[in-house]
């Protein structure tokens, strides 16, 4: 009998060339499929929520796939575990319905990026956030993070390279933002963003622009101009990989 289980993982994607597999290079789903093939027996590809860039990290990625192991799913935590290296970690196994898909089923996703502000970055966040001590208009870029709530074609926000979109190669680059906000946390400025979807890079090229806004290069009512140009050369430079953290998949 075939069941469906449902991962929840998180791993430090310092060390990775992103989620997804690749011939001879260290990948997130690779090192899973590998785990879970030494445990099963079987040659499994476990499908991501989505594809998470080389560099960036996930609290609560989550990923599915179909087995005819009869492991008990808390066994599959445990042993999963034991397999794989400390950069990844299982959180959760559960049996799911068979019509459930970790992309196609999930119907909104949080991401967070982190700029340390600080003269310095400790070692301990260096990993985790991007060093910017450089001055920054900080009530502008929260203004700017605004602009982009609501249903939009992200076109400027995406990176060149269609196929190789972080949901999905569709097409279509409309996506719905339910949230974009920027606070401030000690020495950290924290974006936090909440959408339907998100495309290849959407998340850095909108941080990279939003700097922008704080360098004063634009102005936060810019931001409604460069979506409508759909032109990813209107957006500012992509963000660094090891501020990006996806936070959780809703389905």
């Amino acid at each position: 009998m075939t069941r469906n289980l449902k991962l929840t993982l998180a791993y430090d994607g310092t060390e990775f060339s992103g989620w997804q597999v690749q011939p001879d290079a260290p990948t997130v789903q690779g090192t899973l499929a590998s785990a879970i093939g030494r445990l099963t027996g079987e040659n499994v590809l476990p499908q991501g929520s989505g594809r998470t860039d080389a560099g960036v990290h996930a609290l609560a990625q989550v990923a599915s796939f179909a087995t005819a192991s009869a492991i008990p799913s808390q066994n599959f935590l445990k042993a999963l575990n034991d397999l794989l290296p400390a950069s990844i970690r299982i959180l959760e196994v559960v049996e799911v319905a068979a019509d459930f898909h970790a992309r196609k089923s999930a119907k909104a996703k949080t991401y967070r990026y982190r700029i340390c502000r600080a003269p310095v970055c400790s070692p301990f966040l260096a990993r985790y956030a991007w060093h910017f001590p450089y001055p920054l208009a900080e009530e502008p870029m929260m203004e700017a993070a605004a602009q982009v709530v609501g249903e939009h074609d992200f076109t400027s926000f995406a990176a060149v390279d269609p196929e190789r979109g972080l949901e999905s190669s569709e097409v279509s680059k409309v996506r719905t933002i339910f949230s974009s906000a920027f606070q401030r946390e000690q020495d950290e400025f924290i974006y936090t963003v909440r959408g339907s979807g998100f495309l290849h890079h959407m998340v850095r090229n909108l941080v990279g622009t939003f700097i922008l806004v704080g360098k004063r290069t634009l102005q936060p009512a810019d931001v409604a101009g460069i979506l409508g140009a759909r032109n990813r050369s209107a957006a500012g430079a992509t963000a660094p990989a090891n501020g990006l953290v996806l936070v959780s998949v809703e389905y």
